[in-house]
């Protein structure tokens, strides 16, 4: 899923090619990507573009007469710039924006249709988007501990909540709790000040330098490769591959749809943490310690 550093980088480079342009038209061959039925759609067409920002995860274009169309991307959902009136063909092209300069188009990978549309009306109807979790890279200490320890959860759960904070997923959460040098599994009300300054310091480091390097290699040219499994990252989709920071194997633990990539060596003291299924099925034979996984392969 697009995060924080990826939608800035689509937010910036939207803003560069449609700001002030006028949106034309709005291809939909997805009924079920419109979540909003009032205004109409075409109640955006033939409005210019007063702005791009980022409200979450969701990317969205401010028209005028006090519109504006936001875009969550979900899991698989990807943005595209094309020539004006490039055709909408295909099962991953949902939707296509024709601007006088050139034309989005948006697709979704997979069987799962999850993006979504929103045509909203006024910043209040905007606002009641947004799920309330505050900006990491805004936040003050005091903002970001009181956030982090509203409710006693694990630091993975609390980092990936909307609620809580706004724009960190999956990915950017494991780098960001290896770069803190902290256990996924670590409760939120048992970090002690030094390790809560050292969390947030490590949130803004780890977002704002990859907004940084995905800037940088996107150069002027549209953001294609928007992946959350990145060459560089220190352990996101890295099982078993060597922590750059101390050469241990990455470990991971699957949960719903969802897992958490850490190093034992540098996160846990050594401690393996639990994987549900799989600790549940080898019972007294999950290896408990870094050392005792080591000694067994």
């Amino acid at each position: 899923m697009p995060e924080l550093p990826d939608v800035d980088v689509y937010v910036a480079a939207l803003e560069a090619r449609i700001k002030g342009a006028t949106l034309e038209r709005i291809r939909l061959s997805s009924p079920f990507l419109l979540r909003t039925v009032t205004p109409p759609l075409s109640a955006a067409e033939g409005k210019a573009v007063t702005g791009v920002r980022r409200l979450g995860k969701r990317v969205v274009i401010a028209l005028s007469g006090d519109l504006f169309l936001a875009i969550h991307l979900m899991i698989a959902g990807r943005l595209h710039w094309k020539e004006k009136g490039a055709k909408l063909a295909g099962k991953l092209n949902l939707a296509a924006f024709d601007f006088s300069g050139g034309t989005l188009t948006l697709t979704e990978a997979g069987t799962k249709k999850r993006a979504s549309l929103h045509v909203v009306s006024g910043e209040a109807d905007l606002a009641a988007l947004n799920r309330g979790g505050i900006e990491p890279l805004d936040a003050t200490l005091d903002a970001f501990r009181d956030a982090l320890t509203r409710e006693n959860r694990t630091l993975k759960r609390a980092l990936t909540d909307p609620a809580i904070f706004s724009g960190i997923g999956n990915a950017y959460s494991d780098e960001i709790l290896h770069a803190a040098k902290l256990s996924p599994t670590q409760l939120t009300r048992n970090l002690d000040d030094a390790e809560v300054a050292r969390l947030r310091d490590a949130t803004r480091l780890t977002l704002t330098g990859w907004r940084d390097r995905l800037t940088e290699e996107a150069g002027d040219t549209f953001p294609e490769k928007v992946t959350a499994f990145r060459p560089g990252m220190a352990v996101h989709g890295r099982f078993k591959e060597p922590c750059p920071a101390c050469g241990a194997p990455v470990q991971r633990i699957v949960y719903a749809e969802n897992e958490a990539n850490y190093c034992a060596r540098c996160q846990t003291g050594g401690k393996l943490l639990a994987d549900r299924a799989l600790s549940k099925l080898l019972g007294k034979d999950w290896p408990r310690t870094l050392e005792e996984l080591e000694r067994r392969s």
